[in-house]
């Protein structure tokens, strides 16, 4: 071990809670000084806070509950929205730090946390609000409490580790894997069975009641989110081997982006070695790999067949650093994890540089600029509130109306000065997004609307048109990021009906 990383590892284990302090001021100072927008995820997410429910189109509604509770203290600005992001991700630093050191020692706990802080993954999920954040801290929490309720025999833990995984599943379905996985390590030796009759259930009842009012929501709602996760993995879509092969390359490329190229391939390498000769491991061991290493494999193999999204696997990685962190203290693969250090911690400041530097170099909205989805938004909408002000003097909209994606539907929520409530026309007649199963405009009948499309050159549709006495357009804008593409605005007068939900909720493979 190189006598520097020995220095830095001491010191973390000395000063662990002025480092989270650290960490949680800078990244929470990062919040109110940068001037990225949010984008159309996390206001997607933002518009569901203002609605709270026990779920939601395509998720569970912790990202909502946890929104409205901040923005409640704090308002409604984009830091604000962003801030559950620094504090999810200080506990998630120290419960990861809590589950290292209990399997094995301080040293590879300091050794662990030094690799997962030299990883962009880490630092996006310390700023962009969607599912993630919550998804990664009520995991590692999850990890925490199994094993100390495993190997130090402490009956509350199950309780405890139970209610995380509620909390888990609370944030995002892939949750239910964690209980899976517990049951495929338990299976594994029968010295184990006996924590079927007692621990077992004591774990699992906070999650059965925990996913009991998102089942009873989804029976409420023609199981839209079922049918929506089930959308992901649909084989509707014929693809040539090539398409498949180059979208498998771009997953896998997205990890070593996100984890650093030398992290995510030693990792990989690691969990495989280690699956391979599972039964040979330490029962603490063989729960890591439960944990992480085999869904990690899993998803590797899936994404050869069907197609995925980069940041699925994230939460498979956290054992598998742990165990990573366990061999390098061994002795194992030192000199290239200290370049795969070097190389992430060069990442992430880069990252963090990134605004200035595009900023400084000119590369605003160019084909090479990665901040272009954190930009122009507000500009945008300032653009259409001056058009609403100008055009709108003497005759009023009574409410506004968008055609196309959600994110134009949020985003108009969010930054609007007044943050009115947006309505969404769906040009294809189902359910494709939340706006489709809160109830429509209704109480504006004969009422007039600001209508807004993002395709200026588009014809309405009919079945719009005939629900308004009149329609006029007056107005149309450029995007700020592309000057071919233009949004229009209409006039619509005196709404006559509302479209009644599609009796069968459909889905849109979209992922979020």
């Amino acid at each position: 071990m190189y006598p520097s990383i020995i220095k830095i590892s001491q010191f973390i284990n000395k000063h662990l809670l002025l480092l989270c302090a650290c960490l949680f001021a800078i990244r929470g100072s990062y919040l109110f000084i940068n001037q990225l927008d949010l984008i159309g995820d996390e206001t997607y997410y933002w518009d569901w806070s203002r609605q709270l429910d026990w779920c939601y189109y395509s998720k569970p509604p912790m990202v909502a509950w946890l929104i409205r509770l901040f923005t409640e203290l704090g308002g409604n600005s984009v830091a604000i929205v962003r801030l559950p992001t620094v504090v999810l991700g200080t506990i998630f630093l120290a419960y990861f730090y809590a589950t290292t050191k209990a399997i094995y020692n301080a040293q590879t706990a300091a050794l662990a946390l030094l690799m997962i802080l030299a990883t962009p993954a880490n630092l996006i999920a310390n700023f962009i609000m969607t599912i993630d954040p919550p998804l990664y801290c009520f995991w590692i929490m999850s990890i925490y409490f199994l094993q100390q309720a495993l190997f130090k025999r402490n009956l509350l833990d199950w309780l405890w580790a139970g209610m995380a995984t509620g909390a888990a599943l609370l944030s995002k379905q892939v949750a239910l894997l964690i209980p899976l996985m517990l049951i495929g390590y338990l299976l594994m030796d029968k010295q184990r069975y006996p924590l079927f009759k007692k621990e077992f259930f004591i774990y699992l009842t906070p999650i059965v009641l925990c996913m009991i009012p998102i089942l009873l929501w989804n029976q409420n709602h023609d199981w839209v989110m079922y049918n929506h996760s089930k959308g992901h993995f649909s084989t509707q879509e014929q693809i040539s081997l090539l398409k498949k092969l180059e979208q498998s390359y771009t997953v896998l490329l997205y990890q070593l982006l996100l984890l650093t190229p030398i992290i995510a391939t030693l990792i990989t390498i690691n969990s495989f070695k280690l699956t391979l000769k599972l039964k040979h491991l330490s029962a603490q061991e063989q729960f890591l790999v439960w944990m992480g290493p085999i869904l990690l494999i899993g998803f590797i193999v899936i994404n050869f067949f069907q197609k995925t999204q980069g940041n699925w696997p994230m939460p498979f990685y956290f054992t598998g650093i742990m165990l990573l962190s366990a061999q390098w203290q061994k002795g194992q693969w030192q000199k290239t994890i200290k370049y795969g250090l070097m190389i992430g911690y060069f990442m992430v400041i880069l990252t963090y540089s990134l605004p200035l530097l595009i900023q400084f170099f000119k590369l605003q909205n160019t084909a090479i600029d990665p901040t272009y989805r954190f930009r122009n938004t507000q500009e945008f909408v300032n653009h259409i509130t001056k058009e609403r002000q100008r055009l709108l003097t003497e005759s009023k909209a009574d409410f506004i109306l968008t055609i196309g994606h959600r994110y134009l539907a949020s985003q108009l929520a969010f930054y609007l000065p007044e943050h009115p409530q947006i309505y969404r026309y769906e040009n294809k007649g189902g359910v494709y997004s939340q706006y489709e199963i809160w109830p429509g405009p209704t109480k504006y009948i004969g009422k007039t609307a600001l209508i807004i499309t993002d395709k200026a050159s588009q014809t309405l549709p009919k079945e719009l048109t005939d629900i308004f006495n009149n329609i006029e357009k007056i107005s149309e804008i450029h995007d700020p990021t592309d000057n071919n593409k233009k949004y229009g605005l209409y006039l619509a007068e005196g709404l006559k009906s509302w479209p009644a939900k599609a009796a069968s909720l459909q889905t849109e493979n979209n992922i979020e």
